[in-house]
């Protein structure tokens, strides 16, 4: 390996953990050392790195000892656990779960809309939730164009959003439907093959599911507009990989069709796809793999003179999750901007 960084990646064997280890090869990201975390039912067993295969080994406080950019691909409780005793032996911790997204002391930061937010870490910096990145990646050059006042979102995810045991459920559970079989879901709560599930994550009191919550309050947050007026649904859909979204915004300035593809044309992280009489537009079969996210179907909202209507895909395990938090680690290896 290069000259660089000594990194950690925790979780390295789940399917957020893999892509981050992928991403990091791909990417070219300055490493010095790798060391890859998981629980200790992994512990002295391989895992690839390129052409390399390294030793898992067991997450522990210790093994943050020397370590300088630590990637957290866990559940909220093991970051809640091993975060701070990474930030202790003066790691950066950067965190895929959502248990510091929230927190006003947090950077929640995605490279392209708020990258500036970086320079205030106090050691850990939070990875947002993977609907709430491919959403923002395009309402930040329209809110700055137009200034964003509603916005209405249906999310439509694929079950890599529930990690590798969603995809192993819909490969499991397409070929019993096919060939007949009696179908028990596991991972979600009814089948997902041939059907989908408008609920993902559990229902608070006022009938939002915490994915939907999460939507809004991240969005907010990265934003810096904490009364954006933003309503979700989130959806889980029998597609293996990326996410697609359906968006409506009301805008203070009227921005035309054309005007919105000229902007996002010219956005980082944006590919517009749209031409409806080509057959041209996004769709997760085609998202799957890139590190955009894809845009198209832009059009004026029929009921309102200032709406806007819009769709987009994009990969939930590469921009979504693991993209984003490389390009975190870039800025800080490459320095955030003032």
């Amino acid at each position: 390996m290069a000259a660089g960084y000594r990194v950690a990646v925790v979780g390295a064997t789940g399917a957020v953990g893999r892509e981050i280890l992928l991403i990091l090869k791909e990417r070219g990201f300055p490493i010095a050392e790798l060391t890859v975390l998981a629980d200790e039912s992994w512990d002295g067993k391989q895992i690839s790195f390129g052409n390399e295969q390294l030793t898992v080994h067991t997450a522990v406080p210790e093994s943050f000892r020397g370590i300088e950019i630590a990637f957290f691909a866990t559940a909220g409780p093991v970051s809640e656990a091993l975060i701070p005793e990474a930030v202790k032996r003066d790691a950066v911790a950067i965190d895929n779960s959502s248990a510091f997204r929230l927190d006003p002391e947090v950077p929640l930061v995605v490279p392209e809309v708020n990258p500036q937010d970086v320079g205030w870490h106090k050691g850990i910096i939070a990875n947002p939730n993977c609907a709430t990145i491919l959403f923002v990646v395009p309402i930040k050059p329209l809110h700055d164009a137009a200034r964003i006042r509603r916005a209405v979102v249906s999310t439509y995810q694929a079950v890599s959003g529930a990690g590798t045991a969603g995809i192993d459920e819909l490969l499991i559970e397409t070929r019993q439907a096919l060939e007949g079989v009696a179908i028990q879901p596991g991972v979600f709560d009814y089948q997902i093959a041939f059907n989908l599930i408008p609920h993902i994550d559990v229902f608070g009191d006022n009938g939002y599911s915490r994915e939907e919550m999460k939507l809004l309050l991240e969005t907010r947050k990265i934003l810096h507009e904490p009364d954006l007026k933003i309503s979700a649904t989130t959806v889980r859909v029998p597609v293996f990989r990326s996410h697609s979204e359906s968006v409506n915004i009301e805008t203070e300035r009227k921005l035309t069709p054309g005007a919105a593809r000229a902007i996002l044309a010219g956005a980082p992280g944006v590919v517009v796809e749209d031409d409806p009489a080509g057959l041209k537009y996004p769709m997760p079969l085609f998202a799957s793999n890139h590190d955009e996210v894809f845009v198209g179907r832009i059009r004026e909202d029929l009921s309102s003179d200032q709406g806007l209507n819009f769709w987009l895909c994009g990969d939930q395990l590469r921009k979504g999750a693991a993209t984003n938090a490389v390009q975190i680690a870039e800025l800080l290896v490459n320095g955030s901007p003032a």
